[in-house]
């Protein structure tokens, strides 16, 4: 059959679009890329629901590939929380648990078996499974060959009060260590030379079984190859039980010191109606200790603009944090009630104050980084060689994760080199090799 799978959300979302690429491939099936949809005899729609707007396109598409008389199937978390309006969009819609992705061979078979013997779509078909399998150790189809996504663990252990994806994926439960170990020593034997490491939140690693984020790294850190290992998002209260540990297993050369810290607002009325579990003072010893040890670093943060009843002074307060802090990526999401949440039910503001705020932040962050990539101009240090660019070039990232694309050289994924950053792009830098 011909099959278009699209997918949408996070990292581990597309760890999972990959499983299940290969899978298509490995049946016998092929793999449709974007210009082609319309040719497509099966649609494989990897949902995300973390977000209002994202949540419609996805209803929109698998409404309308099941009325062109495609056979739609729904994976990710969308199934998990909002099957009924799935299938109030398409009734036949087959459903994939988020738990059964390595399992998408099963339901393409059947789909194939009926259209094989004639008979009509009917109802749809549902394949679940309680524990996560089939996440390490299975052939990937990956977006980027030099690029390992690797699951460490599905679910989470907090409530923050907005969040849809921990009804979606449920408790945290961390993946055995050997088998994390296993799966990036055969990636990086494949040659892959980046290793990302995801979940739903990765300082939360190991708090169900024992061996914690800091002791999984260094396991990573001893898998022999050339490789640099990207550690996904942490938030502040599960990180600050292990910061001390965690900063240690960052000091490994195979570690980009990159902290992807999630702080949401600054304002500690916002984060308790937020139900987040750490207050800005947490936060300032978790950057002021990474900051520390670590002189070329970078600080991602996600910030949600306009959560309920956020005021004029709750704001000011991120706009201030986010000016102090100078994080180099800032993420930055207008609010969207999600069903099934606790913040569901309280008193949104008017959307045109989530767009007045999303602007004003966008413009501070735009000031920021344009400041900050001015300063990097001119800076010399030692680069790892990430991958190859669509135009050929290389792209290398420094220790702390700043991309800069150098061109006309023979530089190999996996190889470290002296660059000098010459100039600044919108989303990287341009360099050169020195000796």
């Amino acid at each position: 059959m011909k099959v278009y799978l699209e997918s949408f959300g996070c990292s581990a979302s597309q760890a999972s679009a990959e499983i299940m690429k290969a899978s298509v491939e490995r049946l016998g099936h092929e793999l449709l890329s974007s210009a082609d949809t319309g040719q497509a005899e099966v649609y494989i729609c990897n949902s995300c629901t973390v977000k209002y707007t994202t949540e419609q396109k996805i209803l929109y598409k698998i409404r309308s590939m099941g009325e062109k008389g495609v056979q739609v199937i729904v994976s990710g978390c969308m199934p998990e929380v909002q099957l009924e309006d799935i299938l109030h969009a398409n009734p036949e819609a087959h459903i994939l648990g988020v738990n059964a992705v390595s399992r998408i061979g099963e339901l393409l078979s059947s789909i194939e078996k009926r259209r094989m013997e004639g008979l009509p779509g009917g109802e749809h078909l549902e394949l679940r499974t309680s524990e996560p399998i089939g996440f390490l150790n299975v052939p990937r189809e990956r977006a980027n060959p030099n690029i390992h996504i690797c699951q460490i663990s599905q679910g989470c252990n907090f409530a923050c009060s907005y969040c849809i994806v921990k009804y979606a994926r449920g408790k945290l439960r961390s993946f055995p260590p050997e088998e994390i170990v296993k799966d990036i020593s055969s990636a990086v034997a494949e040659g892959c030379r980046e290793i990302w490491l995801t979940s739903q939140d990765d300082s939360q690693y190991g708090m169900d079984t024992g061996v914690k984020l800091p002791e999984l790294l260094r396991m990573i850190s001893e898998i022999p190859g050339d490789f640099k290992v990207r550690v996904g998002m942490m938030n502040p209260f599960s990180v600050l039980p292990i910061l001390d540990e965690l900063v240690d297993a960052f000091d490994s050369d195979k570690v980009f010191k990159l902290l992807h810290l999630p702080i949401q607002s600054a304002s500690h009325s916002v984060l308790k109606n937020m139900n987040r579990l750490h207050k800005m003072d947490t936060v300032d010893t978790i950057i002021t200790k990474f900051r520390a040890r670590f002189e070329d670093f970078s600080l991602f943060t996600d910030i949600i603009v306009g959560f309920c009843d956020e005021t004029d002074e709750d704001f000011e307060e991120t706009i201030e944090w986010v000016k102090k802090y100078r994080p180099e990526k800032v993420n930055i999401s207008r609010y969207s009630p999600r069903p099934h949440t606790k913040a569901f039910s309280f008193r949104n503001l008017d959307s045109r104050i989530l767009v007045q705020r999303s602007h004003k932040l966008h413009k501070v962050c735009e000031q920021i980084k344009i400041k900050s990539k001015q300063e990097m101009i001119g800076w010399k240090g030692r680069a790892f060689v990430s991958k190859y660019t669509e135009m050929g070039d290389v792209l290398t990232r420094t220790d702390s994760y700043r991309p800069v694309v150098i061109s006309g050289s023979d530089l190999k994924p996996g190889e470290y080199t002296k660059v000098e950053i010459t100039s600044a792009k919108p989303g990287y830098f341009m360099g050169k090799i020195v000796r």
